[in-house]
């Protein structure tokens, strides 16, 4: 098994990272990550992904207040919410929420590969439906935020998973 591939050494080596260096992600590691976003799959190749990139040190210390669980926004140095067109086609009305998902975990691979950590908030089944954080980053409300990556470069270090689903795993049936 080639375990010294780059790409399965980041996707086994991506872990939830909370805690930043106080330093700014530079721009062109941000745009690669938007990328790596924007590449995903999707549903009949619908697209209907949207990318809000946040530096603003008041907008993430304000997200951080009104996510539960984003309390690391406000020392990160950049979050990304990733949104849906959820009327961009049939399929985007039925699949947004998967076309979001593997945005995400594209950006939190590609995060991983470029020295960076990142964590993924879960927004759109917030009691409120992720509204503050519409509000918040002006995103219109026919278009719901699926969730933010809070993302920076590491200020801690975390074991890689062993990727082993154990007892998890079936062979032709459960």
């Amino acid at each position: 098994m080639e375990m010294d591939n780059k790409v399965v050494e980041a996707i086994l080596a991506r872990r939830s990272i909370r805690s930043y260096e106080d330093r700014p992600v530079e721009d062109d590691k941000v745009d690669l990550l938007v990328r790596c976003a924007a590449a995903a799959p999707s549903a009949g190749n619908g697209r209907p992904t949207h990318f809000v990139v946040i530096k603003d040190r008041g907008t993430l210390e304000d997200l951080s207040k009104v996510h539960p669980y984003g309390a690391m926004l406000a020392k990160a140095p950049l979050a990304v919410a990733i949104c849906a067109d959820t009327e961009k086609t049939d399929l985007s009305r039925r699949y947004w929420e998967q076309d979001c998902a593997a945005a995400m975990e594209n950006l939190l691979i590609g995060a991983r590969a470029l020295g960076l950590g990142a964590v993924w908030l879960g927004v759109c089944h917030l009691s409120d439906g992720g509204t503050r954080i519409q509000e918040i980053l002006g995103v219109p409300g026919n278009v719901p935020v699926m969730g933010l990556a809070s993302v920076g470069y590491p200020a801690e270090s975390k074991r890689p998973h062993s990727g082993d689903p154990g007892d998890r795993l079936h062979l032709e049936r459960w």
